[in-house]
């Protein structure tokens, strides 16, 4: 057991302290009804790195951290520049779509011509957060934690644009649109960096989803969240070490698992709550 602490301390860390802001995120991604598009930010965020091997930068150099950034912070201007994309029929979700593609074909023309190329590929898909370091942790814990003091600040305005978007008319929402996806960006380059897309994206989408079926009340479904996130990390991470599984691959699976579960209880839930309604309706108490 003292072996397996060893191995999963770091990286239950980083999954613990690091996928509650992404939560967050993924509560407001959730509600706007764009779901993919951290999926998309995530590879556009790849496609950035790959940008930076094609030019000769390592996975880990700085340089290639602030091309990737700057490529998120194109895609953070195009969505919150396309948010009303519906008035030329357009929807949103298409404006989303196309830049994945367009991402994940540029990222596989990149490493094509970079030496290693397909084990690139792997690792921007599902990472390697078996090996993340202390100073991946408290690096990413200090930046996570300044832009969860952003969107703190700014809760009011953001939940008034995701969550009451003819309310929101009254704020510049293209202006608040940007003040949400370019901190976004920074979020999801730095995880992506050591968690891959897949992980990155499950993250965000899963314990808000999981969450939204289980509660009405925002901050409820936050916690609820938060604890789906870290049931998933414990036991991906562990049954990663037990049966020497690819970790991000295992936390993923543990999240899907989660969610089918609990879509599960919920369906049944409503079931059986409709049953005994209609027997109370058929035989009324006196």
């Amino acid at each position: 057991m003292s072996d397996i602490w060893v191995v999963i301390k770091w990286p239950l860390l980083a999954c613990l302290i690091l996928p509650p802001l992404l939560t967050y995120l993924g509560m407001h991604v959730v509600r706007r009804g764009v779901i993919f598009v951290d999926l998309a930010m995530a590879q556009v965020a790849s496609l950035g790195t790959c940008l930076a091997l094609l030019l000769g930068y390592s996975l880990h150099d700085r340089a290639t951290f602030w091309i990737a950034l700057v490529v998120s912070f194109a895609h953070a201007i195009l969505l919150s520049a396309t948010r009303n994309s519906e008035k030329y029929n357009v929807p949103q979700e298409a404006v989303v779509g196309v830049p994945f593609v367009f991402a994940a074909a540029a990222s596989i023309l990149c490493l094509s011509k970079v030496a290693g190329g397909q084990d690139e590929v792997q690792n921007l898909l599902v990472g390697d957060i078996l090996n993340v370091t202390p100073t991946d942790v408290w690096q990413r814990t200090v930046v996570f934690a300044l832009l969860a003091i952003f969107y703190a600040f700014f809760h009011k305005r953001f939940m008034l644009i995701s969550f009451d978007p003819n309310g929101a008319q009254t704020l510049h929402v293209r202006l608040w649109d940007f003040l949400f996806y370019a901190p976004f960006a920074i979020v999801i380059v730095n995880f992506v960096a050591v968690a891959g897309v897949l992980l990155t994206f499950s993250y965000l989408i899963v314990p808000a989803v999981c969450a939204s079926m289980l509660a009405e009340k925002f901050y409820a479904r936050l916690l609820i969240g938060w604890g789906i996130s870290a049931l998933a990390s414990i036991g991906g991470l562990v049954a990663s070490c037990l049966f020497d599984l690819p970790t991000g691959a295992a936390i993923v699976c543990a999240l899907g698992i989660l969610l089918a579960v609990v879509g599960t209880a919920v369906v049944l839930r409503k079931h059986l709550s409709s049953r005994l309604k209609d027997k109370h309706e058929r035989n009324p108490v006196v």
